[in-house]
């Protein structure tokens, strides 16, 4: 086997990857606007932290110098090019009207990236209690920047708000953590709070279906810390359109050490075993739980001092398969511990970042939730938001609502003073036999399935290779429903709505046959058969009984009582396994029906559990993957919160 994984890979055709996904920069394709160019100068700047490292950081700054514009940053690890004089962006800015309206807009290539000076740390570490000039973070590099920045640009009002979607959004609930005092507004949006439960994990559950983007974070610069202003990280073209073949094929996951162990494609350094360049590959390998080094570099514990003198407003979408977990808990622990400050959230019915764009009809694969959503975000919640800060009185009473939330079922904005809304009660439904979710327990007899290693749950039907996945967050489950070792719980025909709103527990029973298993749970809203097709379904699919997953997530079953100390299951006992799925706002509504499935594979958007305990699955053996049968209990709960 390894012998074929590392033809497969030796094979690869590796390029420098420029698209349009989070990870990688954005080419434009289509004409180009010159308003950026007509409207704003341009100047480029290093700007000297405190341990002396400089930070490359490109001004855009309005031609129309007879007043004062505030300043809105974002901070990236993704490169603030396009370099050099004479270079524009064709926008600039969070949305169209803030760059039309006149705003400074700066970018900044974090600590160790691109043309910036120092050493990058993946989520780099919050240092609390600073002592020295050689104590940095990203708090201290963003309050450095903003200092220079209101002393140095002409023309700005003193008010300085940052923004940033992902990686970026990161970086901006950053700055609010010790915050200089010109920081008046910050949006972080779908931004990461933590790697063990965003992107590269769920639940300490491996997404294997990342593998592709190890390397943008984890390559090193050729010249160690000198900066460089092309991309110097390669990453993978499967060779093949069936990512699902390729990942079976491949086996265990150290199998893929293979890919790491030349630099280019033509010239193979093969290393010692278990050595690699790319220090992320290595974090995931030899940081199976969650020890002291993701806790380490975890944000969301971290949000217990925000500056009160900083508006806060999260986004998120909630179908975005990339960050749901990091925007939802950044509001919600900026919420618990920091009472009085302004903080509000707003999630749509987007992807991941959809809410940028200006695409008219929106969709999240499929499925179709209305028309100019993300333009009504931009036109009505963004610019309203900034404006009042930056702008504005900023006081509390800024015209928007604690929640701005979007109903997925019924398909309407909703507002709320606080979120989840007041008006809440909580609903269990059991998993009961005969494939129903009733709302009486009925017993405690075992539903059985052969969970086997060979043949996987997908976690979507379709044949194709993704740099990461995000459409199968709304795909039609029919397909899943269908299987053996999937069990489906639902309701009968809804007699009226039944609107979710907060989060959802799954309370499992379960038992194997073996050591260890990954527990999955979706939520699904299954549609009646005269549902309307929209226009951009797939040719095979019809909005007939479409099975809509709302959500889902997974747990690997090892961490059910720790994340940081992993156990076995007792073959055959019977066992709690507890799964928290993030929140949800949508309306189950008339004429439709609840489902829950039920599975312990999921792939390859996560990895094979062996389904025997070994102490690292990253270098768990061929051997170590058996196939087992495993035992849900019609004990089992699902808890929702349901808006009365």
């Amino acid at each position: 086997m390894k012998s074929l994984v590392r033809i497969l890979f030796l094979s690869v055709s590796l390029l420098f990857v420029v698209s349009s996904c989070k990870k990688v920069i954005k080419t434009e394709t289509q004409p180009v606007d010159t308003y950026v160019q007509d409207h704003y100068t341009k100047q480029e700047v290093d700007i000297e932290m405190r341990d002396g490292v400089t930070l490359h950081t490109t001004i855009y700054s309005p031609k129309d110098t007879s007043k004062e514009y505030p300043i809105l940053m974002q901070r990236t690890p993704y490169s603030s090019r396009p370099y050099g004089e004479g270079n524009f962006r064709t926008q600039i800015g969070p949305n169209v009207h803030l760059m039309k309206e006149g705003n400074i807009i700066v970018y900044q290539d974090v600590r160790g990236r691109w043309l910036s000076e120092g050493h990058y740390e993946n989520m780099r570490a919050y240092i609390p209690n600073k002592t020295s000039k050689e104590q940095v973070d990203e708090s201290s590099d963003t309050y450095d920047t903003i200092d220079w920045l209101v002393n140095n640009v002409d023309n700005n009002n003193g008010n300085v708000g940052v923004w940033g979607i992902s990686y970026p959004g990161y970086y901006a609930t950053y700055a609010t953590v010790d915050a200089h005092p010109a920081l008046k507004a910050a949006s972080p949006q779908a931004c990461i709070g933590d790697f063990f439960f965003d992107d590269f994990h769920h639940n300490g559950a491996y997404l294997l279906s990342y593998f592709r983007a190890t390397s943008l974070f984890g390559t090193p610069r050729p010249n160690g810390d000198q900066p460089i202003d092309t991309a110097w990280y390669v990453l993978p073209e499967l060779p093949t359109e069936d990512q699902y073949q390729f990942f079976l094929d491949a086996g265990p996951l150290k199998n893929l050490d293979y890919f790491f162990e030349y630099e280019t494609a033509d010239t193979p350094k093969m290393r010692p075993e278990g050595v690699t360049d790319d220090f992320f590959w290595n974090e995931l390998k030899e940081h199976p739980n969650y020890d002291e080094m993701w806790q380490s570099k975890g944000l969301i514990q971290h949000l217990k001092n925000v500056k009160s003198h900083v508006a806060t407003m999260i986004v998120g979408g909630w179908f975005d398969a990339e960050d749901l977990y990091g925007p939802l808990e950044t509001y919600k622990n900026i919420e618990k511990y920091n009472e009085g400050n302004y903080n509000t959230m707003v999630f749509g019915p987007w992807d991941h970042g959809r809410w940028s764009r200006r695409d008219g009809r929106s969709l999240v694969g499929n499925y179709y939730f209305g028309d100019s959503i993300a333009e009504f975000y931009q036109d009505n919640i963004e610019t309203k938001f900034f404006n009042h800060f930056l702008k504005g009185d900023g006081d509390m009473n800024s015209g928007l609502p604690e929640a701005y939330v979007f109903d997925t079922g019924k398909k309407e904005w909703k507002q709320y003073d606080t979120w989840p809304p007041a008006n809440m009660m909580k609903q269990t439904l059991y998993l009961s036999e005969n494939q129903e979710l009733t709302l009486e327990q009925k017993g405690t007899e075992g539903i059985q399935f052969i969970s086997d290693i060979k043949k996987p749950v997908p976690y979507s039907e379709d044949v194709k290779t993704v740099f990461t996945p995000r459409k199968y967050m709304t795909d039609d489950q029919r397909f899943a429903a269908r299987r053996s070792d999937v069990l489906v719980f639902e309701t009968e025909v809804m007699d009226e709505d039944l609107t979710l709103a907060g989060d959802i527990m799954a309370h499992l029973k379960v038992a194997t046959t073996g050591t260890a298993a990954d527990w999955i749970v979706k939520v699904i809203d299954v549609h009646p058969a005269d549902a309307e097709t929209n226009e951009e379904m797939q040719d095979h699919l019809k909005m007939s009984n479409y099975h809509l997953m709302v959500r889902s997530e997974v747990l690997r079953g090892r961490f059910r009582n720790s994340f940081s100390n992993p156990e076995p299951f007792t073959p055959n006992q019977k066992t709690d396994v507890d799964i928290k799925l993030q929140d949800v706002f949508h309306t189950v509504k008339k004429g439709h029906k609840l489902q829950i499935q039920v599975q312990s594979t999921w792939f390859p958007l996560i990895d094979l559990n062996p389904q025997t305990y070994v102490d690292n699955i990253f270098k768990a053996d061929e051997s170590d993957f058996k196939t087992q049968t495993h035992t849900v209990f019609t004990d089992s709960n699902i808890e929702f919160s349901v808006l009365r």
